[in-house]
């Protein structure tokens, strides 16, 4: 690993040098203390070969961090200022700036392709960043990454618990997410006012036999409304009621469960007996049963 780490006075002077203030809207808070990036690192568990994709660089101190135990960093900013700064800040060979919007990157903006993701991930879009790169890069085989800790409690919620919700199902489809412990608001500038939690993830095959988009389809729908039963909650999805009923018996599903009782492979079960409905219902374009009407 790199030894020259940004502390709190580098971080700040640079900062000045740049004419940068962390913002809200970006969802910035620069990591300052060089132990809690040895920390990430050495968690995140990268072999000598992997492809780190690091979203959200910032003023670099997890980068540099990161330059010394991968492959190669692709770093994605989205701030142009910190785009332009970064390559002065750390200084190798394998590192690729990318100045772009991490929601709208694909496979091929990377070679060599990423394998891990290692990030602090801006609070406010960090579910999505997370879902979009594991669908848009299959070479990803793990990752961990910094959120807020609410979040890191969403993502790896089991079903049954009080958070478990749409986060938690859709990582389940891709990967097997834990917590990797917790980071204090004081290692960051400026100070949140939330403490932050480490997710680390490994990539599994997903249930096999459905389209991710139909399952999803039916995960958001059944925790749009969680507090009803699944008959109820999926009956705007599948048609009516009953349709949602007729459904869930060949799924295999209680229709009096409830979304949160479900785990990913039960949401899967579901979207595959959709297919399965006799000729009075079809698929529609978004992958979803509907009843059929007389015109």
């Amino acid at each position: 690993m790199a030894d020259a780490l940004l502390g709190p006075a580098e971080i700040r002077d640079l900062a000045a040098r740049l004419g940068v203030a962390p913002t809200k809207k970006l969802g910035q808070n620069f990591v300052h203390d060089p132990n809690t990036v040895r920390r990430i690192v050495a968690t995140a568990g990268l072999r000598p070969d992997d492809v780190v994709l690091e979203v959200g660089p910032g003023l670099g101190s997890l980068t540099l961090g990161l330059v010394g135990s991968a492959a190669h960093v692709h770093a994605v900013e989205i701030d142009p200022v910190l785009a332009a700064a970064l390559p002065a800040t750390v200084s190798a060979a394998t590192l690729s700036v990318h100045h772009a919007d991490a929601l709208r990157v694909s496979a091929a903006d990377f070679t060599p392709a990423p394998t891990m993701l290692v990030a602090n991930l801006p609070y406010n879009v960090a579910v999505p960043v997370v879902l979009h790169l594991l669908a848009a890069l299959d070479e990803l085989r793990g990752g961990l990454v910094m959120v807020q800790k609410e979040v890191a409690d969403r993502l790896v919620a089991p079903p049954g618990s009080k958070v478990y919700g749409v986060p938690s199902v859709k990582l389940a489809w891709y990967a097997h997410a834990r917590p990797a412990g917790r980071v204090p608001s004081a290692v960051f500038w400026p100070v949140p006012n939330v403490e932050s939690g480490l997710v680390a993830f490994a990539r599994h095959t997903p249930p096999p036999g459905v389209d991710r988009r139909a399952v999803f389809a039916v995960v958001d729908a059944a925790f749009a409304q969680r507090r009803k039963t699944l008959r109820a909650a999926l009956a705007g999805w599948a048609g009516s009621p009953a349709a949602a009923e007729a459904v869930l018996v060949r799924a295999g599903v209680n229709p009096q469960a409830r979304g949160e009782s479900l785990a990913v492979e039960q949401f899967a079960a579901i979207a595959t007996a959709a297919t399965g409905m006799p000729s009075g219902g079809k698929l529609s374009a978004s992958g979803t049963w509907r009843e059929e009407v007389d015109s």
